[in-house]
């Protein structure tokens, strides 16, 4: 008799079935594969829980239909398969994933029309873009001189796999001894890095990139928090000199929160020490994932396809 599937490192659902992680595959001719053409998003699930999973449904469903994907699933059978795959996992800290490739057209057609779209989803232990180190002692960014894509060629606001110009100046930035990067646009302004938005506190008031961003969710709890909080927030506009003159400069992503930044471009900022916004928000984060409002439980015993 075969041993039982070793779920244990996480689960992946691929082409209708579950697989340990370690196993899971897309084919080489996949155009996910071949030309990056594809999307997805990243939910994560805490203490057992999803934190805003119809949030990220939504962005991933507007994403498909932004790149003329269709993931073949409706909202909740693409729920089912994610909670699935972790309960196989048995995990109660999870970054999930769920993933619609262009799939392959026919042999010789470069018609994106007549491939055949593919869905596919795993679930891993929660993964964070900061280590421990990192966190406590806050990030050392640098602000890259390579542009991110504009807009008007690759759409930000769907979630994408474009990431040669992320990549490129993370490599820029690691060379130099920091922790990582963040790009600007043809103007000069700061928009994204490599998995996270980032937030800037000058003069009173949180500002975060309003263009050429993914329009994270973990951007979208950070806003509202600050709301509720009564802090002022703008999103404009970011000049690279603003970010390097800001009282306090922070990193959000799914992968970890609010992180803060200590360093830009070699520079102390807040003192080289997480400021006190920094520090309310990062607390507000963990503490709204016990929020009914966002937070819904994952069905370990239950779950079913």
């Amino acid at each position: 008799m075969a041993p039982a599937p070793d779920f244990s490192q996480g689960a992946a659902f691929v082409r209708g079935e579950y697989v340990p992680i370690a196993q899971a595959s897309v084919p080489i001719t996949d155009w996910g594969f071949l030309r990056s053409d594809a999307t997805y998003d990243v939910v994560t699930v805490w203490d057992g829980a999803f934190f805003r999973l119809e949030d990220h449904l939504d962005r991933f469903l507007a994403s498909c239909d932004r790149f003329r994907l269709d993931p073949g699933r409706t909202r909740e059978e693409i729920v089912a398969v994610l909670e699935h795959c972790v309960s196989l996992a048995g995990l109660r800290r999870s970054y999930v994933e769920m993933i619609a490739t262009r799939g392959q057209p026919p042999w010789g057609s470069r018609d994106p029309r007549q491939a055949a779209n593919q869905f596919y989803a795993f679930a891993v232990p929660y993964v964070w873009i900061a280590n421990e180190a990192q966190r406590q002692r806050g990030l050392d960014v640098r602000i890259s001189d390579v542009q991110r894509i504009p807009p008007s060629s690759v759409d930000p606001k769907a979630k994408n796999y474009h990431w040669n110009d992320l990549t490129m100046g993370l490599l820029g930035a690691l060379d130099d001894g920091a922790d990582t990067v963040v790009l600007t646009d043809a103007q000069g302004n700061v928009v994204e890095g490599p998995g996270f938005n980032v937030f800037a506190v000058i003069g009173g008031v949180l500002v975060t990139p309003r263009e050429g961003v993914l329009e994270g969710i973990t951007r979208r709890t950070v806003i509202e928090m600050a709301q509720a909080l009564g802090i002022p927030v703008e999103l404009r506009a970011l000049p690279a000199g603003g970010l390097r003159g800001a009282q306090e400069v922070f990193l959000s992503s799914s992968g970890g929160g609010v992180l803060p930044v200590t360093r830009v471009d070699g520079k102390p900022v807040a003192g080289g020490e997480a400021g006190a916004i920094t520090r309310q928000l990062a607390r507000t984060y963990w503490e709204w994932h016990a929020d009914p409002r966002f937070s819904r439980a994952v069905r370990y015993a239950q779950s079913r396809i």
